[in-house]
């Protein structure tokens, strides 16, 4: 874990209640600029670092989503005050997933967005791309790895701005922080235990994610008591910049309910 100064954030909004945003694998927080400027009027948003990204220190100790879960929810006692509107993307739904098992007090409420409860290749496609990474993130710079990655996120001619701006983003993760993070997710499963949740959860699937396998995200949708699940046409696995006016308007519909 890491002390509760050293998880680097920004804080948007001066009152409200309070919305933390937890970024995906090789993000940080700065990465959502589609959300922040639509929420700062009615919330105080709290953009987080997960450690390993951005301004947040790898742990000495190295990384488990459990441990990022601690620290976020420790930041959230220190900062959010009340409970929290948390919205996870893909890692960050990971420790959110987390952060309302081992901290529920400090949570409002879930989106979790294109979540999954545990990794499992689906079959040798899957196996060769993790294998292809893993090759890329020990030989390669990371501006390397950061556009084979992005390829995927963003495959269509007409995202070519959202790849560009991905490559940049992902090109900056430090190689330890992502390796770290890689490790992490790896060894995280949450099956059989997300069904203890009793906060409002609202799921947003990509249906055009070729990351995480739709049937993965119903199924965390399906065992949270109570969980509202939409899919958004046309959306990958970014879905918060790919669809970002269709995201947005689910997203404050959901907050604004709760």
């Amino acid at each position: 874990m890491l002390a509760e100064t050293a998880l680097h954030h920004t804080v948007h909004g001066a009152t409200g209640p309070p919305v933390l945003l937890l970024h995906g694998l090789g993000s940080c927080a700065a990465d959502w600029a589609w959300q922040i400027p639509l929420l700062e009027p009615a919330f105080r948003v709290i953009a987080v670092d997960l450690p390993g990204h951005g301004a947040s220190p790898v742990p000495p100790s190295g990384m488990t989503i459990e441990d990022m879960a601690d620290d976020v929810a420790a930041l959230a006692a220190e900062v959010a005050g009340a409970p929290a509107h948390v919205v996870g993307l893909s890692l960050g739904a990971c420790v959110a997933l987390r952060v309302a098992l081992q901290a529920p007090s400090r949570v409002r409420s879930l989106t979790l967005v294109n979540p999954f409860a545990c990794v499992r290749p689906g079959g040798p496609g899957d196996l060769a791309r993790l294998a292809h990474r893993l090759v890329l993130l020990t030989t390669a710079p990371m501006p390397t790895l950061a556009a084979h990655v992005a390829r995927r996120l963003f495959p269509w001619p007409e995202q070519r701005a959202l790849y560009e701006a991905a490559v940049a983003s992902l090109g900056a993760t430090p190689r330890r922080g992502y390796a770290a993070a890689m490790r992490a997710l790896a060894r995280f499963d949450a099956r059989g235990q997300v069904a203890a949740i009793r906060r409002p959860t609202l799921v947003v699937a990509g249906d055009r994610d070729t990351v995480v396998p739709l049937d993965a995200k119903l199924r965390v949708g399906a065992a949270i008591p109570g969980a509202r699940v939409e899919i958004v046409p046309g959306s990958g696995h970014a879905t918060p910049y790919d669809q970002p006016a269709a995201f947005n308007r689910l997203l404050l519909e959901f907050l604004t309910s709760h």
